[in-house]
């Protein structure tokens, strides 16, 4: 008779979101196997990541959770447990990234985590779970933004440049260190010329002052970017709609500025400019098999390693509060043992 691996597992720490007074509030607690969701394997946790959207659910700033009590966050990585379906068996290196984890699913800020077998990723060849969660959603999301702009067909190596928006964050910074190790000309735009020298380092060639696109602007101006990935919106995405080139694209993923777009339909109609929206969150296994090839093809591991930190999981409230107020750069692993 085979033992049960989960024989000895007493209780664990997890980050759970509850309603506190009609708003959600987020709060260290400790768990047992039986409050975990009935899904099909079992994962032991050993590392998550720090996203926007996980700095907007923990620090309550933005409701993220659709149902609560929720855990907190959006990526896990770690090893099977304990699994119902043939597919999945103990031992399996697996991660996870979207998927629903922190607004519909329980996430990966806990020591288990109970998972539905279909959202489960193999470990991608060639990375370690800590640097599977460096580069997590927001550098999965990155890839598919340089995979979009490169199948639209408009940018070329050395032929025009690509503006990346927000680009200290975690999607940006690993958009900028893509592109550039493609051999595109990359100009970072961010409001803090205190990271030039860090986005200089992955790649950067030039910077535009965020000043520069955060305000209303012109529906149409001087033409400038080959291709654009913006994780800014609002009227940032805007601005870069118009002055991207005739047939150019701009790849969206993200609202740190704002979900509305005070934009016209003038830089599409008069200059054929696409803009692509780029979905991580329940994007099908081809395309995410994809973005990690590409990712483990062209993203450079000491790069990664220059643009990431390493904290444990009890640090997450105080990084969450600062990755909202636009005060972290890079990305963040958090280690869950």
């Amino acid at each position: 008779m085979t033992a049960d691996p989960t024989k000895d597992i007493a209780d664990f720490s997890a980050l759970v979101i509850r309603d506190a007074d009609g708003k959600p509030r987020a709060g260290f607690e400790r768990l047992t196997l039986a409050d975990l969701p009935d899904n099909d394997v079992l994962v032991e946790v050993s590392h998550s990541s720090l996203n926007y959207k996980d700095g907007l659910a923990v620090s309550g700033k933005g409701r993220i959770a659709r149902r609560l009590p929720m855990v907190a966050g959006i990526d896990l990585a770690g090893r099977v447990v304990r699994s119902k379906v043939p597919e999945w068996q103990p031992g399996d290196a697996v991660i996870v990234n979207g998927w629903g984890l922190s607004e519909t699913e329980w996430g990966g800020y806990s020591r288990y985590q109970s998972v539905k077998a279909g959202h489960l990723t193999r470990l991608p060849e060639g990375f370690s779970p800590a640097e599977a969660m460096a580069i997590g959603t927001a550098g999965y999301t990155a890839a598919l933004c340089v995979l979009a702009l490169e199948d639209w067909g408009t940018i070329a190596p050395g032929q025009g440049e690509v503006l990346v928006t927000g680009a200290a964050g975690g999607v940006g910074s690993v958009a900028v260190a893509l592109l550039a190790a493609r051999g595109y000309r990359v100009v970072a735009s961010t409001g803090r010329e205190s990271q030039h020298d860090f986005l200089r380092g992955l790649g950067a060639s030039d910077f535009v002052a965020r000043s520069a696109l955060s305000e209303p602007g012109k529906m149409l101006q001087a033409e400038r970017w080959a291709g654009a990935v913006d994780t800014v919106g609002s009227h940032t995405l805007a601005n870069v709609l118009a002055q991207t080139v005739y047939g150019g694209a701009v790849a969206a993923c993200g609202l740190a500025g704002g979900a509305d777009l005070p934009a016209s339909v003038m830089p599409h109609i008069l200059r054929s400019v696409a803009l692509i929206g780029i979905d991580s969150v329940m994007a099908p296994a081809a395309k995410r098999d994809r973005a990690w090839a590409f990712l483990n093809a062209h993203l450079d591991r000491a790069q990664l390693a220059a643009l990431t930190t390493v904290s444990p999981m009890a640090d997450l409230p105080a990084l969450a509060a600062s990755i909202v107020k636009g005060e972290t750069r890079g990305r963040h692993v958090i280690e869950i043992a």
